[in-house]
């Protein structure tokens, strides 16, 4: 049927109903709050590793081994469950999806704070994950179905710009939190949060689904489930190992990426896919989707050396080195809601492309810091780094949320969420291996110089700088050479890292320059009546 255009001076057709555009902005801000205790968790958590470290009253006398999967435990089943939540929430509605995950992640916050052993931390964390798995996909899926598309660029340039804030916020909080309580405060800090969270949510947000979900795909949510855990075990496992050649590395990667492919061709063969294939043909999405995932890999093996060198190399506190992170914050703050008034001027090609680009720069301005360099400059370089990434996320997640129709939001959703953990996850497990080995390598010399060392403690002093200071710290006066040595290794390591970096976000600069329209592609959009369109969205 063909419709006629509206008249001049007409206003454009709505389809969100009045009660609900009316109150949008708030539900931003509750989207934003049960966004912040999922993000604002992880950055928490690793304040508090050395403190959890630390033997029982104070701590709970976890491993390093221990430590990391407590923080791995969430990564990993985060990670494998997102594709899922993303599709429960466009079937049986993304607000019970929500509410769901802040209710699982407030009950395994509270269990992980008064957790007796790292076994039982490391459960908690897990618990937390499937919770978080549930949050996410929903949270930007309601987004968009509570937004007309033409607000839709402004509000996820306010809900990025809390991503970058979650993320800044969460060390300066866990340093306050451990200065005045015990480690478990880090996550009981979320139960209140959460409790008001849920409340305001059952009376401000309405629920949302896909209309026409068709039929379950059960096959293919197990082998997405299977797929994703197996490579982001495998991927985090190279990282621990800072080795990707064992075979305990390979493997798991390796039949990773064999169950996804199978995914994709059982997704190709079924009349009722859990996600049509013929997206990832769209240039908007396959291109900004990719942007995602090569930034947060850039950007997470940075932040994951500044903390050590901010904190071992310079010996700042824990919140003074959360403090010192707050130009990336604040850039994201002040410029992610304003990133749409470039991409209508420019295009998001061009904005894209030249923010990337930014980005690369300022990895290859951290060879400028050493032992001594000014902190104005490192502050300078966050600063700028951070008014680069809020000019890239808005844009690149507006082009993966409207290249899909509205109905599909919570797939769409959970796929960016996806590309952007995995981006991640590689980010921390690749650059950190090179940070490893390049710190090793630096470093070895002088521990075989030293006289009387067994080969076992010599190997335990060169996995990481805070093993070098230990050391170090034990051998007392005769320690301090060994103390300059280990700040120069982790320098020149860390010089390595970022020049990875640099490489890392100059492949997104080119595939934003070759990939990304200059304009937004509009939408599929469904061709039913405007009173069937409109139910998809329910109080």
């Amino acid at each position: 049927m063909v419709t006629s255009p509206p008249a001049p001076g007409t206003p454009p057709d709505r389809r969100i109903p009045d009660r609900i555009h009316r109150r949008r902005w708030a539900i931003l801000s509750l989207l934003m709050l049960s966004l912040l205790i999922v993000v604002l968790d992880n950055s928490i958590l690793n304040v508090a590793m050395k403190t959890i470290a630390t033997p029982a009253p104070v701590g709970l006398g976890a491993t390093q081994s221990e430590l990391e999967w407590a923080i791995n435990s969430y990564t990993l089943v985060f990670a494998g469950l997102l594709f899922t939540a993303g599709l429960l929430g466009d079937r049986l509605g993304r607000k019970k999806m929500l509410l769901f995950g802040l209710a699982v992640f407030g009950a395994g916050s509270v269990l992980a704070g008064v957790s007796t052993s790292p076994a039982e931390l490391i459960t908690f964390r897990a618990l937390m994950g499937v919770g978080g798995a549930f949050v996410m996909p929903s949270n930007l899926a309601i987004l968009m179905n509570v937004f007309e598309r033409d607000e839709q660029p402004k509000a996820i340039g306010i809900w990025a710009g809390g991503v970058g804030v979650a993320i800044a916020v969460g060390p300066i909080a866990g340093g306050l939190l451990l200065d005045h309580f015990w480690w478990g405060s880090v996550f009981m800090i979320n139960a209140p949060i959460v409790v008001l969270s849920l409340v305001a949510m059952v009376i401000l947000v309405p629920d949302s689904r896909d209309p026409r979900p068709g039929r379950l795909d059960p096959a293919g949510v197990l082998l997405s489930v299977i797929g994703l855990v197996l490579l982001v075990y495998g991927i985090i496992k190279g990282g621990q190992l800072a080795d990707f050649t064992e075979a305990r590395v390979v493997g798991p990667i390796a039949g990773g990426a064999l169950v996804l492919a199978f995914f994709v061709v059982h997704q190709k063969r079924s009349d009722h896919p859990s996600i049509d294939m013929g997206y990832f043909r769209i240039p908007a999405f396959s291109a900004a989707i990719t942007v995602i995932a090569l930034v947060f890999f850039a950007l997470t093996g940075v932040t994951f050396f500044i903390v050590f060198y901010v904190q071992s190399v310079r010996g700042y506190s824990p919140l003074e080195a959360g403090l010192l992170i707050l130009p990336l914050a604040a850039a994201q703050l002040i410029f992610a809601p304003r990133a749409r008034l470039a991409v209508d001027h420019y295009g998001a090609r061009a904005v894209c492309t030249f923010s990337m680009f930014v980005v690369a720069t300022t990895m290859v301005g951290l060879l400028l810091l050493d032992t001594a360099t000014p902190l104005w400059l490192m502050e300078a370089l966050f600063f700028i780094q951070g008014s680069a990434m809020a000019h890239i996320m808005p844009p690149a997640t507006v082009a993966v949320m409207q290249s899909l129709p509205r109905e599909k939001a919570g797939s769409g959703s959970a796929l960016n969420n996806v590309f952007r953990q995995v981006g991640g996850t590689l980010g921390v497990a690749v650059l950190g291996s090179l940070l490893s080995t390049s710190y090793r390598d630096r470093i070895q010399g002088t521990l075989d110089a030293l006289p009387g060392l067994p080969a076992a403690a010599r190997h335990a002093a060169g996995e990481s700088i805070e093993a070098t200071l230990s050391l170090a710290a034990r051998l007392g006066p005769a320690g301090r050479p060994l103390t300059t040595a280990a700040d120069d290794a982790f320098v020149h390591a860390m010089h390595i890292t970022a020049l990875g970096s640099a490489v890392v976000a100059m492949i997104g600069t080119v595939v934003a320059a070759a990939f990304l329209p200059g304009k937004m592609v509009p939408a599929p959009q469904p061709a039913e009546p405007q009173e069937e369109r409109k139910a998809g969205v329910q109080r």
